[in-house]
This record gives C-alpha cells, sequence and structure tokens, in this order.
C-alpha cells in the first residue's frame, strides 16, 4: 500500500512503488512510471524521424532511419497536412510534431508511435500558432518554446509544456529570458537547452544559450554562449549537445559545435558537416547525433552522423526521400531520456 509522505517530494523524486514493482519519478504533481523498456527492444535501435519540408511544394511526409546504421530514409506516414518549420519531440514511445506552417502559423499537435508505422493522431493544441518552435523533452514531459508565430512576424519568450504518455492542450512552464524565434533545443534526463535564435528588440541572432529544469516550472537561466548565433540544429545525448550551427547570416555554415549539458560555459568547436546548410531536422542516439535534409541555399538531402562524444566531421549516412528545407526531427533515444 502506498503511504502518506511526511512532506511533498521535490519535482525529480525517485521511488519504488512495492504494489506495482516499478520505479516512478515525481513530475511536480504526480508520480509517473519510470519506463525501462529501451529502443533496441522497441525498434531494433534508435528509430529517428524527420517530417514536413518545403521542396519547393509543402510536403506531408513523415519518413524514418535507424540512427544506429547508415542508408536512406524509409517510409512511415503522414502528417494531418502539408507543412514546413515542423518541430518533433519525444518519450521512448511516442513522438509528438509541434506547430508548423501550412500556409499559416498552425498550433496543431499531433503524435505517433515511434514503434510502429503510421499516420498522426491529434494530440491538442498549442496556445499559439507556432513555426519552429523550439522543442525537447525528458521521457515525461515535451517543452515548446522559441516561437515564431502570427502576421506580422512576431517572435515570443512563451514556454509551453505537455505530458507526452497523454493527450491534450500545452500549459504554461514560465518565460523565457529574452523574445526568440529558430533557435535549438536539446535535452539531458533533468536539462534543457535554448541555444541561439533570432532575437527581438534587436533584431539580431544571438550568442545566448539559456537552461531550464524541466520537472519544474519557471523561467530560463542564462548557460553560456555558442560560437555563432544562428538558426541552427541542435541534438544530444545525456551528457553533450551537439549543434549544427545553421545559419548565421548572410550565408550558411557546415560549423558544429558543442557544450556538456551539466555544466555552465561556451560552446567549442566541434567539426563540419558534410555540406553546409541549415534547417534540416535532427535526432539522436546515445552516441549518435544525426541531421537531416536542409537548404544551402539549395534545397538538400543529405543525412549527415557524428559520434557524439568525440569530436571531428561528419560522415555520410544516406539521404531522405527529396531534397527540402524546414523538416523537424525526433528519436526514441536522445539525451533527455537518459
Amino acid at each position: 500500500m502506498e503511504h502518506p509522505s511526511i512532506g511533498t517530494p521535490p519535482a525529480g523524486s525517485i521511488r519504488f512503488n512495492t504494489d506495482s514493482s516499478k520505479m516512478e519519478i515525481y513530475n511536480g504533481d504526480k508520480w509517473w512510471e519510470i519506463d525501462s523498456t529501451s529502443p533496441e527492444a522497441q525498434t531494433g535501435g534508435t528509430r529517428g524521424l524527420f517530417a514536413s519540408g518545403l521542396t519547393p511544394s509543402l510536403v506531408d511526409t513523415i519518413e524514418y532511419i535507424n540512427v544506429d546504421s547508415t542508408g536512406d530514409a524509409v517510409d512511415f506516414g503522414n502528417l494531418g497536412a502539408t507543412a514546413r518549420g515542423v518541430a518533433g519531440l519525444a518519450s521512448r514511445t511516442r513522438g509528438v510534431w509541434c506547430g508548423g506552417y501550412q500556409p499559416g502559423y498552425q498550433n496543431i499537435l499531433e503524435y505517433v508511435t515511434i514503434s510502429s508505422t503510421g499516420n498522426v493522431t491529434n494530440f491538442g493544441d498549442l496556445s499559439i500558432g507556432a513555426y519552429v518552435p523550439t522543442t525537447f523533452s525528458d521521457a515525461t514531459r515535451g517543452i515548446i518554446t522559441a516561437m515564431e508565430s502570427a502576421s506580422p512576424l512576431t517572435n515570443n519568450n512563451l514556454i509551453e509544456y505537455i505530458t507526452i504518455s497523454s493527450t491534450g492542450n500545452s500549459n504554461d512552464f514560465g518565460d523565457l529570458s529574452s523574445v526568440l524565434r529558430v533557435a535549438s533545443g536539446c535535452a539531458s534526463p533533468t536539462r534543457g537547452l535554448i541555444v541561439s535564435g533570432y532575437s527581438h528588440p534587436g533584431p539580431a541572432y544571438t550568442t545566448e544559450i539559456k537552461y531550464l529544469t524541466i520537472s519544474t516550472l519557471g523561467n530560463s537561466s542564462d548557460f553560456g554562449d555558442c560560437t555563432a548565433g544562428s538558426g541552427g540544429n541542435a541534438v544530444s545525448n545525456a551528457v553533450r549537445s551537439v549543434r549544427a550551427v545553421g545559419y548565421p547570416s548572410p550565408s550558411h555554415s557546415n560549423a558544429i559545435e558543442y557544450v556538456t549539458i551539466a555544466t555552465l560555459g561556451n560552446a567549442k568547436d566541434f567539426g563540419d558537416l558534410t555540406v553546409a546548410r541549415s534547417e534540416g531536422g535532427g535526432c539522436a542516439s546515445p552516441t549518435r547525433g544525426v541531421w537531416g535534409g536542409g537548404k544551402s541555399p539549395s534545397f538538400e538531402d543529405e543525412i549527415d552522423y557524428v559520434q557524439i562524444m568525440t569530436t571531428g566531421n561528419a560522415v555520410d549516412f544516406g539521404n531522405v526521400s527529396a531534397a527540402r528545407e524546414g523538416v523537424g526531427g525526433l528519436s526514441n533515444g536522445h539525451g533527455g531520456l537518459g
């Protein structure tokens, strides 16, 4: 039986439930069972998904790869509508696609079961329409922030969250320390990073890296600075964030940089992509970071990968089905899952 606690446990507390014989984590509101399965058991290795894009027409494509191998992306299913700038976040079992432009800024949340294939199911709504929102998650909670929205073009400092295992609309988490869009997001099991992005007032690409604790509610804090302010794309394992720098205006970049998520400090050089580009989708396993698609300024179909805990240049992985920009990515083995 469950005995009452002496006091309210802090978010992130772990316990063993003797009734269910399962480990549980407290998310600040209730106890959630810890998923003890692995990508290897579910999908034969970490599965990465890519969705949406501009080819130059909008697409509704969802594709997948096995991050631990190499090869071309394979058809998974379809989004609810053609779009670009959709962003992804995931638990071990479920991937959630957030926002996008169809045309018009969309507040849509849709989900898929990563171990299967098929089309999306409705999850709920964001509070606003969002193009290229910044997303990351732990095993329980997904964070959506730094959203480009509305017309005329508007940035915002909203941070919202969802509980990935349920369905429903997003909830308020706190505020970013500045107004942003097209920032990069990634996470460890405890901490999420918001890297660079296009800031207002300015306007300009900022070099700031911000962080927050995923299991709590609150505002972002300063982490350090990246090597270049840009609209890039970050991936991570539980230890290290690796970011493809992307688009430090006025040109596309092939640079890759990294930080150690558990510490505070500035980014360091990691290596280079095979092709200078931006607006590709990113996904990761505990060992590899992968980027697919993008723009350079032509549409690109390359998939590159790096070994996250080393440094060096990216290696060719394969190709997405069509050269395109505005691609979203997610996986069931990223750093927020441990």
